[in-house]
């Protein structure tokens, strides 16, 4: 009786009461995009443009399904033209002055990839997955399954996301994408077949700490004290052997501990020290790093992503310092 008020005072033009009907799946609708689309600024764009359509489009919700679903096909739909347009972030160039970094092991093709902050993935919760869901949900926001997912042609991204991630029923996705249900059943099949042909890097690994866990604040806290004190060899120690790095928009891929560590020592060069301020994304602990200066100012310089296997770093996403704001992280810090 509440929804049935607030659709039909949001019909009539009342803004807050759409608002009202909307904001409790706004969290959810936002990571659905930013899965769909692996950018946080283009998920933010999508949800706005999700929001837009349905304030102008409540009058044909005709209630077969409800709203939440009517929803995510709006929502669905506006990413998928979004990847159809190929309006995609481009590569970037190395932004770190006076280091030369050693030659990638490979370029990366998602260049477009950007972190989800932590705090905002605390008020998605929304509805439980349904039965049919066969991801856990940390991993479905992780970067390496976020960069899998890039790789996807889009309607296969969706149909995988829906029935996979979310949990909605064939004929369900079948109606959402308004295709049949035949055409759900191959999209699916194919994207699952693409994903173990191309497995993300932490795919088959020991599964990492709980987050918050005491285990994690141990490899945490190991990590802070070797990258502060630019200790290689306690570094190192924290890699697995085929650890991995990544730094969108920068297309430098880098694979194994030796061209890592090689890596993380020409940022250290020429007593360059940082300092680490803590932080979340994409459920995985992460750290705005600030170069010391001689003045005692801190310069942030970006924002590190660690994806942890059993006791042990086997990932790395170096973010510019762009993404900063989004963690409530300052541009800079004061002399300490």
């Amino acid at each position: 009786m509440v929804a049935a008020d607030l659709i039909s005072r949001a019909r009539a033009g009342d803004g807050d009461a759409f608002g009202e009907l909307t904001e409790p799946c706004r969290r959810e609708l936002q990571v659905h995009c930013y899965r769909m689309l692996g950018s946080f600024q283009d998920a933010e764009d999508a949800l706005q443009n999700t929001l837009l359509t349905a304030w102008q489009g409540l009058g044909g919700f005709e209630g077969r399904a409800s709203l939440r679903t009517w929803l995510y096909k709006i929502a669905t739909h506006r990413c998928l033209d979004a990847r159809r347009s190929a309006s995609r972030r481009t590569a970037g160039e190395w932004d770190v002055p006076n280091v030369e970094p050693p030659e990638p092991t490979r370029l990366g093709e998602v260049v477009w990839l950007q972190p989800f902050p932590g705090a905002l993935l605390e008020d998605a919760g929304g509805a439980p997955p349904g039965p049919e869901a066969r991801y856990e949900q940390t991993e479905a926001i992780s970067l390496a399954f976020v960069t899998a997912l890039q790789l996807l042609p889009p309607r296969q991204v969706a149909v995988l996301i829906l029935r996979d991630v979310l949990g909605f029923r064939a004929s369900e996705v079948a109606g959402l994408l308004e295709v049949t249900v035949e055409s759900v059943t191959s999209a699916l099949k194919r994207a699952r077949a693409s994903l173990q042909r191309r497995p993300p890097p932490a795919a088959g690994r020991e599964p990492p700490p709980a987050a918050g866990s005491p285990a994690e604040d141990a490899i945490v806290a190991k990590f802070v004290r070797a990258w502060e004190s630019a200790d290689m060899g306690a570094l190192v120690a924290l890699l697995t052997d085929d650890v991995f790095m990544a730094m969108p928009p920068m297309p430098f891929e880098y694979e194994g501990r030796e061209v890592v560590a090689r890596f993380c020592a020409s940022l250290f060069g020429a007593g360059r020290r940082f300092d680490l301020i803590p932080a979340r994304a994409n459920g995985q602990p992460a750290f705005g790093a600030y170069l010391r200066a001689p003045t005692g100012l801190r310069h942030g310089t970006g924002l590190y992503v660690l994806t942890l296997t059993g006791d042990r770093i086997c990932a790395m996403t170096r973010f510019d310092n762009s993404v900063l704001p989004w963690f409530g992280l300052p541009r800079s810090l004061p002399s300490r």
